[in-house]
């Protein structure tokens, strides 16, 4: 850690006392410095970020809108340090808490049921999770880990390859009884086409025409679902012609259950999954790089 890294954390570490003592006087006496020392670092910060932290009064010290979230954001800092100590204390051994955000069905399909090998490979992890297709900031949940699909567009976040399967179109037989079966993409315009109720990526299903060229169908006509495991179950229930990624669907599709469509017209488009982190690897606390080498290792399309 360079000097500048030191100081800077020290910055971090008076401006916290001093929020939490509500004062420089008691922070000062805390922390046994002057309670000059301790305003003239405070002031210092604040030329360094731009912005006032704090408002001094005769009375009372009030921490500003950015002065919050710059305590917010330190306390965050300074935990993870003194997790990192305590792991390097006790030979960087996998423990503590490790929260976990993912999507729904790769959730159910692959988290839930690994969970219980992997508490049995390290007893001193404690796994959260939680479910939801919607993508989250990792730091405003507090999420050690999440898995993604598609670009990555936060430059914060580092990422690891877990998966990457293709994506399929189905419906099931009792859709396809009552609504017919669609022969090319254009007769999907007549169709129930359920789609998701939260901004994506890539919007519209993407197909070849008769000529080979790439076309894309807006989903439209049907329900919108919040995630992909109500997706799956909204299509087996009739409801409409859904598309998710192929292994999802796969035992629906060997049962008999969905019906795969359109498939001379599928451009092969895939979808992969990654599981993503805040910050630098080698500075990954041990139960997320455990949870980390866990994934990859047991996680594929076999």
């Amino acid at each position: 850690m360079t000097q500048s890294e030191t100081n800077r954390l020290r910055e971090i570490e008076v401006f916290v006392q001093v929020v939490e003592a509500q004062g420089f006087s008691a922070a000062a006496r805390r922390l046994r410095m002057t309670p000059s020392a301790v305003s003239k670092l405070i002031a210092r910060l604040e030329e360094r970020l731009g912005v006032s932290l704090v408002r001094r009064s005769t009375r009372r010290l009030q921490v500003t809108p950015e002065g919050a979230a710059f305590y917010e954001a330190g306390m965050r800092i300074l935990s993870e340090v003194a997790a990192a100590e305590r792991e390097a204390a006790a030979g960087a051994a996998p423990r503590g808490r490790l929260r976990v955000n993912s999507n729904v069905p790769f959730g159910h399909h692959w988290l839930i049921p690994l969970l219980p090998k992997f508490q049995t490979l390290y007893p001193d992890v404690a796994v959260d999770i939680a479910l939801t297709d919607r993508v989250v900031d990792l730091i405003e949940e507090r999420a050690d880990l999440a898995i993604r699909t598609g670009p990555l567009k936060a430059p914060n976040l580092i990422a690891r390859k877990l998966i990457q399967t293709p994506m399929s179109v189905v419906a099931a037989p009792s859709y396809l009884h009552a609504h017919g079966t669609p022969r090319k993409p254009a007769d999907l315009e007549r169709h129930r086409l359920l789609g998701f109720c939260f901004s994506r990526i890539f919007e519209g299903w993407p197909f070849l025409d008769e000529e080979g060229r790439p076309i894309v169908v807006q989903p439209s006509g049907g329900s919108l679902i919040s995630d992909g495991e109500a997706m799956r179950l909204a299509a087996l229930a009739g409801a409409g012609i859904a598309r998710l990624a192929h292994w999802h669907l796969r035992a629906d599709i060997e049962a008999g259950r969905l019906v795969p469509l359109l498939e001379d017209y599928n451009p092969g488009d895939e979808e992969t999954f990654y599981a993503v982190y805040v910050g630098h690897g080698r500075y990954l606390p041990a139960r997320v790089r455990a949870f980390l080498d866990f994934l990859v290792e047991e996680i594929n399309l076999d």
